[in-house]
């Protein structure tokens, strides 16, 4: 078949009507080549096997593109992840149920003045939050990938080269048997290497900010232990984190002690002291098994897909603020992003071009998530800067109208629609729990001047 030379005006995925406001960037102009491929499918490489890439390699391969998932640690390799996941991702992504180490009922919010409020009031009885292990949970993905075609190539991605025509392929260099270097030529990249993405910086796709978590895996005695049975924890207050929040959360024999910042990265350490001076009755007598930390990506980076190159999962930014939540985000942008490759190839029959991973894949995306991410942007801002907001934010945690509002967003993943006189009345709680906690703040500063 004779090559279709196709001319496009590739707009970013935010793009809307002339009289909007215009954007800080420039639109680029695409000339691609819109062809069959001859003799051969499609060939796209996946750099990462977390969450994001296994279920872009799965979805690919399932979907009739010759794929490469590459991958420099072992399956057994512990991943730093606190391992929290929403209810709607067991069933959306087939996760087995034995792979769950806790099902929590139970969420215990302490404040900067260590008030506890329960929150689960509403659950239903078919409701949990999973808790589960990420080298667990990325193994079974990953095998997942394989079983449905794609190659596994085990080896650290050093670089990425970039084609100087519009069609020619990029080219892969890795080290492989710890010296080894090799290549390899593919038509599509999807980079779901983390917040340190090579693959972001090979294609220019600019900076953001890192928060970094710090984390413990402490083996409890077993009465101690049987308190987390159900229950996780979460601690708000500056000896623990100027600007989000500790945790304790419990793993199949041992709980997962932990804080995060963005602010203050240099005093990560002081803060793990904190949450383990806090928790410190609850712990005593456990003994660390490991240590971890890793960045974690404060909003998503400005350029998402270039050229036939797209990220996802942390190495696109898809962190939640407020939460910090990535793993279901992960998982579905690494889908998403696979099913979009395979709709617009045809199955891998054709070449794409940018405007085909705008199209298919960042404009779904965006339409589907970004007032998620912006509205607990705004959460965090509100709540988490000072202790006076944050002993706010416990108060509100303890009202079952905010309960079910938050279960209902977090395990579904849709924002829940809420009741006109009842959004009304929890505007009016936030603005007074948040009077009355700056009263209480400024009454304490003067006792102690």
């Amino acid at each position: 078949m004779a090559a279709k030379i196709q001319t496009s005006f590739c707009l970013p995925s935010s793009f809307s009507t002339p009289t909007s406001k215009p954007k800080p960037y420039i639109h680029s102009l695409t000339i691609s080549a819109s062809k069959s491929i001859s003799g051969r499918k499609l060939r796209a490489a996946v750099i990462g096997g977390g969450p994001a890439g296994s279920s872009a390699a799965e979805a690919l391969a399932s979907g009739g593109v010759e794929t490469f998932l590459f991958e420099r640690n072992p399956p057994s390799v512990a991943k730093p992840c606190g391992g929290a996941i929403p209810l709607c991702m067991l069933e959306e992504f087939d996760i087995p149920h034995h792979l769950i180490d806790r099902h929590v009922t139970r969420l215990r919010i302490f404040s900067p003045s260590n008030i506890a409020v329960d929150f689960g009031k509403t659950l239903k009885p078919h409701e949990f939050i999973a808790m589960l292990r990420r080298e667990v949970l990325d193994s079974y993905l990953r095998s997942r990938a394989h079983a449905a075609g794609a190659t596994a190539v085990a080896g650290l991605v050093t670089g990425l080269d970039i084609p100087a025509a519009p069609a020619a392929p990029y080219t892969v260099r890795y080290t492989a048997d710890g010296s080894s270097r090799r290549s390899l030529a593919v038509d599509v990249v999807i980079g779901a290497d983390g917040a340190n993405s090579r693959v972001a910086r090979a294609i220019g796709a600019g900076d953001y900010a890192c928060a970094i978590a710090f984390q413990e895996r402490i083996k409890l005695l077993d009465e101690k232990m049987a308190h987390y049975e159900n229950l996780a924890e979460m601690y708000v207050g500056d000896d623990v984190s100027p600007d989000f929040y500790a945790w304790v959360f419990p793993k199949c024999d041992h709980v997962a002690v932990g804080t995060g910042t963005v602010r203050a990265k240099q005093k990560i350490k002081m803060y793990q002291r904190g949450i383990r001076e806090r928790v410190k009755a609850k712990i005593n007598g456990g003994k660390v098994i490991k240590v971890e930390a890793h960045p974690i990506p404060e909003h998503p980076r400005p350029v998402r897909v270039r050229g036939r190159v797209a990220l996802v999962g942390d190495a696109a930014g898809y962190v939640t603020k407020c939460s910090g939540e990535g793993i279901y985000f992960a998982a579905k942008s690494g889908r998403m992003c696979g099913n979009a490759v395979v709709k617009a190839s045809e199955g891998g029959e054709r070449m794409i071009d940018e405007c085909d991973l705008r199209r298919e894949y960042l404009r779904p995306w965006d339409a589907e998530y970004v007032t998620t991410f912006r509205f607990l942007d705004l959460l965090q801002r509100v709540f988490y800067g000072s202790n006076a907001c944050r002993e706010a934010l416990v108060e509100l945690c303890g009202d079952e109208y905010v309960q079910r509002m938050t279960f209902e967003s977090y395990l579904y993943k849709k924002l829940a629609r809420g009741r006109v006189w009842d959004d009304a009345k929890l505007l009016m709680n936030t603005v007074g729990s948040l009077v009355r906690s700056n009263v209480v703040r400024t009454q304490m500063e003067s006792l102690i001047l």
